[in-house]
């Protein structure tokens, strides 16, 4: 045996004795939790899915053993992976540089992207303008600032009325001529027609002009926020959009929530589940639901939402998805050849269908 033969004859040992060794275990035990379409907890108490189906295919290939071990969360399954007490997770996880760094991955059998859902409108945006102008919000409103203009006409009035007796005359009358003043000063429609001449009165036309500034840029932004939803179907592209949105909900722990924490756009709403943030979006407490574009596909289809939220035809930051398992398992290289066969054939797009995901 030449000096090469000798040398690699100790790593051929040690994997051998790793395919022994591999090969007298019987079970695997399989780390999975509940997160459809990949990972589906059925009525009784079975499991089916993408990820379920690819890997009962690939074992039934390989004629591995297993069992499933179900776990509450992916953090659940993260733990056991580092302490080694499950030999692999055949949910879907995304290849970063930490997780390889921590663990081995094969190759990837589907890439992911954070999908954007806004609350489907079904009116239009003349009839959604008029709706909320003739809203309870919207009276609100303009009771305020009636109620503000009556204040400052009023304290004008009272300060003009010995001083500024032409402009601003005694009794009703004079309150009126307050009043007007009041309203065409917010306005800034400046007519000039009456003005106070007094020091404290030129002081409270100082306080109602910022004031009036104020108030009349908050209520138009206001107004422009009633209408923020129509244009979110055709305007978000990029996060420098989904920027300019005020409501924004992810679920916890998920890769729309790390986007957005990566890019310090502030978060509105946290939920515990792509579900519960769907039905909070059809309800219009949300503007925005960043999560996984496969999982609320599959959510909008089963829970038949689709009149009632709109998933927008753009996704963000693509991701790609494999198995993992605890560094340097035995089985990896025989599980990993096992999945790159099966994702090359024509069933594992037929797989994809029937599960609602498209082959990506």
């Amino acid at each position: 045996m030449n000096g090469i033969g000798w040398n690699i004859l100790p790593f051929l040992l040690v994997f051998g004795n790793a395919l022994s060794t591999f090969s007298q275990n019987d079970t695997l035990t399989v780390g999975i939790y509940v997160n459809p379409p990949f990972v589906i907890k059925t009525a009784d108490n079975e499991f089916e899915g993408l990820s379920i189906e690819l890997w009962e295919n690939i074992a039934q290939s390989g004629n591995l053993t297993f069992r499933y071990e179900l776990q509450s969360d992916f953090i659940g399954v993260l733990k056991k992976l580092e302490y080694r007490e499950i030999d692999l997770t055949i949910n879907p996880m995304d290849v970063n540089a930490m997780r390889v760094h921590k663990f081995d991955m094969t190759q990837p059998y589907f890439i992911s992207s954070i999908g954007v859902a806004i609350p489907h409108l079904n009116r239009s945006p003349l009839a959604l303008f008029i709706s909320n102008i003739f809203s309870l919000a919207f009276l609100k409103i303009i009771l305020f600032l009636i109620l503000v203009i009556f204040v400052f006409g009023f304290l004008l009035w009272l300060v003009e009325r010995r001083h500024n007796k032409f402009q601003f005359r005694p009794g009703l009358l004079g309150l009126f001529d307050g009043l007007w003043w009041s309203a065409v000063t917010m306005t800034t429609v400046g007519y000039g027609d009456k003005a106070p001449k007094s020091n404290l009165g030129k002081a409270v036309a100082i306080i109602w002009m910022f004031t009036a500034v104020i108030i009349i840029s908050s209520f138009t932004a206001g107004i422009a926020s009633t209408l923020t939803i129509t244009g979110l179907q055709t305007d978000i592209e990029n996060a420098e959009d989904i920027r300019l949105v005020e409501n924004i909900a992810v679920v916890g722990a998920s890769n729309g929530e790390a986007y957005l924490l990566e890019e310090e756009i502030p978060i509105t709403q946290t939920y515990a589940s792509p579900i519960l943030a769907l039905r909070a979006l059809a309800k219009k407490e949300n503007e925005l639901l960043l999560y996984d574009h496969t999982i609320l596909q599959y959510y909008l289809n089963r829970l038949s939402l689709g009149d009632k939220v709109k998933l927008l035809p753009i996704t963000l930051k693509e991701s790609y998805q494999s198995f993992m398992f605890p560094k340097d398992h035995p089985a990896f290289d025989r599980i990993n050849v096992g999945l790159i066969q099966e994702i090359q054939k024509e069933s594992w797009w037929e797989l994809q269908q029937k599960y609602d995901v498209s082959g990506q």
